[in-house]
């Protein structure tokens, strides 16, 4: 047989019905859930810098980082050449430039550095952008952010840590800190005979001189999870004789010798690769207590508060980038001699992945004015650790699910790793996991509940802004507010309680601010009951079409 010629061979694989590239495309500016948002929840005087790193997250070059850093994900360095305890890890240039991409943005900083109302909204606008890019990066980002409140509880470390922490410049050498130009902070918890409960805690913590506030002890014990292990310092509990309390661990001591944080090994997690998490052993290590003595939940929980808002719009950030890629398939592949669009069966699917996707942005951006809102107001304090507690909840249940269906909208192409959908699928569980799994938030939201009067009350004033607008809410928030009338029932229906007040505080939202299409589908399907048990099972006489049209960016 004669062999074909090169051309020949090559015309059996000409590509078409294939949806082009995603990248290059400006998240901000196709995203008018987010700009609008952004404009009723404070922080319009930021929009220059979202419109920035929107264009920039969505840049090819920033897409294919994240995929870079997520192939060739972080490994520990025990010994260096010589056999030298150094206990670091090594980053793929494409993590780093990762991070630096997002310090230059200020994600870690904003909130705190802004100096008006609605920095922290900015910051979670930002973060929800270059969520859509690479995850991964923002658990230390996000913990430098949440570091902030809780080492304020101690001046002098304030005074010393915060000038580091809040510059706009990710310096990632292995250094003392007072040697660096920009700093970053990870915290270190559980332990494995624990978990959740760090009460149970072993981790001991002896005072080098006298005791207290600000002084110098030495830790001893095993932490499970520590995050972000190559960050320049961790806030972390042990038990002294008053109890739990918290400290601050730095990787160098002051007198410029490595401390002894010993990293065991790296977690081989399921998604969330190219970030480092670790599990490390104190032998002596050296810290400083902060806050009181014995009161290192309080202390620590300043921390765990601010970064559940980071879940909260990570698994919004996810959601967004799942149904807009799925958007965009569906936009450029064909079948049975039409789009994939126009067939009514998908523009039902990613019409209801859209309603999901922005009830879950308007809630986390709502949340986020609580934060802005509570830096001088402790109703909206209040508020604000019942509202991102239920915002974490909810967001974070939903995100695996939507992002599921979104990959499948792909086809065969959505579950192959050329592609970033099994990417963002193994991410989706993460942010339910961290910062408090579902049982633990339900049962922090009851205890808010029990101890925090004005937490009820704001939530009550924020569900009644909406009264009277629909129906099917109202008699949704009655049958809420006679479930929280049943105090003996509510710890084993807490998961019950707060799904349906993220509800109520989404529907309530989304009828004043979404467009009628969207807010009608939302109370049809999630307060009517008129929905299935999967996504794409909208009521009939939905009007998927402006729903479609906003997702894409031109409504």
């Amino acid at each position: 047989m004669p062999r074909r010629a090169p051309t020949e061979v090559l015309s059996t694989h000409s590509v078409t019905n294939q949806a082009p590239d995603y990248a290059p495309r400006d998240l901000w500016r196709t995203d008018p859930a987010l700009r609008e948002a952004v404009r009723r929840e404070g922080a319009a005087w930021a929009e220059a810098a979202l419109a920035d790193l929107g264009a920039e997250a969505g840049s090819e070059r920033v897409m294919e980082l994240g995929d870079v850093a997520n192939r060739c994900p972080p490994v520990l360095r025990t010994f260096d050449r010589w056999g030298r305890r150094i206990d670091e890890v090594e980053f793929h240039p494409a993590y780093h430039a990762l991070m630096e991409t997002a310090f230059q943005h200020r994600i870690h900083a904003l909130a705190w550095t802004a100096g008006r109302p609605g920095g922290h909204v900015a910051h979670a606008a930002l973060g929800y952008l270059m969520t859509q890019a690479e995850a991964g990066v923002l658990c230390p980002v996000a913990m430098t952010y949440a570091a902030v409140p809780a080492l304020r509880r101690q001046p002098e470390l304030a005074g010393e840590w915060l000038p580091r922490l809040l510059s706009d410049t990710y310096d990632p050498r292995c250094v003392p800190a007072a040697e660096k130009t920009g700093a970053t902070i990870g915290m270190a918890m559980t332990e494995k005979q624990g978990g959740s409960d760090v009460r149970a805690n072993t981790t001991v913590a002896c005072p080098l001189s006298s005791a207290g506030p600000g002084r110098s002890y030495a830790l001893t014990g095993h932490k499970w999870f520590c995050s972000a292990p190559m960050s320049d310092a961790f806030l972390t509990l042990a038990q002294t004789d008053a109890g739990l309390t918290c400290f601050l661990v730095p990787r160098w001591r002051p007198d410029g010798t490595r401390n002894a944080l010993r990293i065991q090994r790296l977690k081989d997690k399921l998604g969330n690769r190219s970030n480092a998490s670790a599990e490390i052993e104190y032998e002596d290590t050296w810290a400083v207590m902060v806050g009181e003595d014995g009161r290192g939940i309080p202390a620590i929980m300043d921390m765990v508060h601010h970064t559940r808002l980071d879940c909260g719009f990570a698994a919004a950030g996810l959601m967004r980038a799942a149904v807009s890629r799925a958007m965009h398939h569906a936009d450029h592949r064909a079948a049975f001699g039409r789009r994939l669009v126009d067939q009514p069966l998908m523009g039902q699917v990613l019409a209801d992945l859209a309603i999901e996707s922005e009830a879950a942005t308007t809630l986390v951006m709502r949340v986020a004015r609580a934060f802005d809102e509570g830096e001088a107001d402790p109703d909206a304090r209040a508020f604000a650790r019942l509202a991102v507690a239920i915002a974490k909840y909810w967001t974070t249940k939903r995100c695996p699910g939507h992002v599921y269906e979104a990959l499948e909208c792909h086809g065969g192409n959505g579950y192959v790793e050329d592609g970033p959908m099994p990417r963002l699928y193994r991410e989706a569980p993460l942010n339910a996991i961290w910062e408090g799994s579902g049982n633990v938030i339900c049962l922090d939201v009851l205890r808010t509940l029990r101890r925090e009067p004005a937490a009820l009350e704001a939530l009550e004033a924020e569900l009644g802004a909406a009264a009277g607008l629909d129906g099917r809410l109202d008699a949704w928030v009655r049958t809420t507010r006679e479930l929280l009338a049943r105090p003996e029932a509510l710890e084993a229906q807490a998961r019950r309680l707060v799904e349906r007040l993220a509800l109520a505080l989404q529907a309530g939202l989304l009828l004043r601010h979404a467009p009628a299409a969207i807010s009608e589908a939302f109370c049809a399907s999630r307060l009517g009951g008129d929905w299935g048990h999967a996504f794409g099972t909208l009521p009939a006489g939905t009007v998927t079409d402006a729903i479609l049209d906003r997702l894409s960016g031109a409504a």
